[in-house]
């Protein structure tokens, strides 16, 4: 009876007493009492363990977290957003670029012209520059090479669609007698060179150049499949931006081992091997060829214009020694399997990783923790910190009493704590906006997602100014569309979807879709039943899958919900594309290539359209943004892209949250001034969107300094 009082007046106190009795941690205090290598290890905590600790072939926030300690790529960004040098200490950027001679073209004062007579006119133009328009002399300058290329053949045997209504498939022997051709090198890469040089050799130079007319075909086939293999094995033009990047010398990977040119060529390689099913092969498609020039010299040309090319190298490089074509052969006849079959992403690489980056791989225990230890021969210098530890924590309300405790080091603040902790003087404090947005997906390939109005009256049935309210507590904003908000590829003018659950109604009825009898909505007999899914352990997420459940539900639609373990919601339903609609989240950098997430060819298992989307005009806006150099242009065509997923709705766009997180004060930055005395900084937030940046440089202190204490 007593106890029956108890939890009736004052249920707080009976959970507070549970969570001392069966959560309880011992205090920073009692860690550190004769301990003092608890100040050597930093300590953090996640919902969800890692997939696979490869950064060619992970996709998740978890698996990323790691990586970025273990492995190290060529660049990345400084502070402020810049490029700056890694495994690289420098690079240059020029192009290559390369047309073939119109023999049938009537270039003005020449008629019909040669090769030579071609390379003498651009020769001569090259010298007199001011006798042309700004545009063109600015093109002319940057050519600081002239070679004609003579005429060559070869055969080739092609892929063609012998019946395209049936999908069939068949090869066709192709001979080219290619004409001869024109290669530019140029100083910097110059999107417009062919249009301005156009001005030169006239106007339809280029396009009129008919390469069907050098193609003859083992069988007949019909024009439009010649005008296809035309295009493709002869284009009258060709950009190649040429990125030659010079390796650190004496890099090691964390065995020892030197990390050179090979391990570059190699992690490529590995990339575009499509046994491995990497989600990052869309990124690497562009590139023709990597050559290794010698051990510290990597040459990377492209097949035409691509402007998000450096930043693709910021991927971790792989070390060859033990993933190469031998090594992983072995591999496969230890284990008892078919080595023809094995591949990378089979390896036991996965779970025990090695790389080049300040921490080296210690042990994972699948759903507990992930261990690293710091690597003594990192070449930037050791981090400061020994160890590394991430735990798996699903419970956000155990993160929160752990990190009181002290035993763990971070905490992700949660909305409806930010106005509490954000003025508790005990800890630390860093705020700013998401790079990235939540969202929920729909399964594009799957009724009744197929139907744009459905999708559309999905979105307008939730109040998601409400979620932002009662479960951001206002530390959110609305998003309407894929990009990063903070950047001007985001279009401000493109309103969100209005919540109004009766025009949602009305777009349904218009759809087909009735309520019956009993109140829920059929079409053809069938009702309007899906699942909706995301992962365990976000209670966001949760609160967001109950509001949208309630909502469809009061328009008549019987939505089943399923909260999943973070590992199987991605290994299982995501990679798959094995659900009906789901809420997740993405992570974003400030580039506008949009490639990987909303390209159709992107929509197999284990790639990341996984929603189905397809668009041809919004496939041609992302090709055009991963080929302009000019960010005006790259402004204008993602505000297209925007308003096109802005109106098809495969996601409801729901907001873009601003991150808080609290750091135990006596974590600090620690650095050696030029007398070799060890000097103490705050910890400060950088334009990356995190306070982590200078994360190798960090140390806990017995006690705060006084800067820290002073806030």
């Amino acid at each position: 009876m007593t106890i029956k009082k108890i939890l009736i007046i004052a249920p707080t106190l009976v959970i507070i007493f549970l969570l001392q009795s069966y959560l309880w941690v011992p205090t920073y205090e009692e860690q550190t009492r004769g301990n003092p290598k608890r100040l050597t290890k930093f300590i953090t905590a996640s919902i969800g363990d890692a997939s696979m600790l490869n950064p060619i072939l992970s996709a998740d926030t978890a698996s990323s977290s790691i990586e970025s300690l273990v492995f190290e790529g060529l660049v990345d960004r400084d502070e402020n957003l810049h490029f700056r040098g890694r495994l690289a200490i420098s690079w240059e950027i020029h192009e290559e670029a390369f047309f073939y001679v119109n023999e049938k073209a009537a270039v003005p004062g020449l008629g019909e012209a040669s090769s030579a007579d071609i390379k003498a006119l651009l020769t001569k133009a090259i010298n007199q520059p001011g006798l042309y328009d700004i545009t063109l002399q600015t093109t002319l300058k940057n050519i600081k090479e002239i070679a004609v290329l003579p005429s060559r053949s070869w055969t080739t045997q092609q892929p063609y669609q012998a019946a395209p209504q049936k999908g069939q498939t068949e090869k066709v022997e192709v001979t080219v007698d290619a004409p001869a051709g024109i290669k530019l090198m140029l100083q910097q890469v110059d999107q417009d060179l062919f249009e301005n040089l156009s001005k030169l050799l006239g106007e339809n130079y280029f396009s009129s150049f008919s390469s069907d007319a050098y193609l003859s075909f083992g069988k007949e086939i019909s024009d439009e499949q010649k005008h296809t293999l035309g295009r493709k094995l002869l284009s009258s033009t060709e950009h190649n931006p040429i990125v030659t990047f010079h390796l650190r010398p004496d890099v090691k990977f964390h065995d020892g081992h030197i990390l050179d040119a090979g391990d570059v060529k190699f992690t490529y390689e590995s990339i575009i091997n499509p046994k491995n099913l990497s989600p990052r092969i869309s990124d690497y498609e562009p590139v023709k060829r990597v050559e290794v020039i010698d051990d510290l010299t990597v040459r990377v040309t492209y097949k035409r214009l691509y402007s998000p090319a450096l930043g693709t190298w910021a991927m971790g490089i792989l070390p060859e020694h033990l993933l190469n074509k031998t090594a992983l052969e072995a591999e496969a006849e230890k284990r008892g399997k078919d080595p023809a079959e094995f591949s990378l992403r089979q390896s036991l690489f996965n779970r025990n990783p090695l790389g080049s980056g300040p921490f080296v791989f210690k042990e994972w225990k699948s759903d507990q923790y992930i261990a690293l230890d710091r690597f003594e021969g990192y070449w930037e210098g050791a981090p400061n910190y020994e160890h590394y530890m991430f735990r798996i924590i699903p419970d956000l309300l155990t993160q929160e009493i752990e990190f009181y405790a002290g035993t763990i080091d971070n905490y992700g603040v949660q909305p409806h704590q930010v106005e509490r902790l954000s003025q508790d003087p005990t800890y630390q404090h860093f705020s700013g906006p998401s790079f990235g947005y939540s969202y929920i997906g729909y399964n594009i390939r799957r009724e009744p997602f197929n139907d744009v109005r459905v999708r559309r009256a999905l979105g307008m049935a939730i109040d998601v100014d409400k979620i932002i309210k009662y479960v951001l507590y206002e530390q959110g904003e609305r998003i309407t569309g894929p990009f990063v908000k903070q950047t001007d590829y985001y279009d401000h003018n493109i309103k969100p979807i209005p919540y109004d659950p009766e025009g949602a109604l009305a777009l349904l009825n218009a759809a087909g879709w009735q309520r019956n009898q009993a109140g829920w909505l059929e079409k053809d007999g069938k009702k309007l039943q899906f699942t909706l899914i995301t992962n365990n352990g976000n209670p966001l997420r949760k609160d967001i899958l109950a509001i949208a459940q309630d909502a469809w539900k009061k328009i008549g639609i019987d939505v089943r919900t399923d909260l999943l373990e973070w590992s199987v919601f991605i290994q299982e339903r995501v990679d798959k594309g094995d659900f009906d609609a789901l809420i997740l989240g993405w992570s974003m950098g400030i580039e506008p290539d949009l490639y990987q997430i909303w390209h159709s060819s992107q929509t197999n298992p284990y790639q990341l359209n996984f929603v189905g989307f397809k668009n041809k005009e919004a496939d041609d806006l992302i090709i055009r943004i991963r080929k302009e150099y000019n960010h005006d242009k790259q402004v204008a065509y993602s505000h297209r892209l925007h308003e096109i997923i802005a109106r098809e709705q495969p996601y409801t766009f729901l907001y873009v949250a601003k991150w808080t997180a609290i750091l135990d004060k006596r974590i600090v930055i620690k650095q050696q001034n030029d007398e070799g005395q060890d000097v103490f900084e705050a910890i400060k937030p950088t334009k990356t969107g995190s306070y982590n940046f200078y994360f190798n440089r960090w140390i806990k202190l017995s006690k705060a300094p006084y800067f820290a204490l002073d806030g």
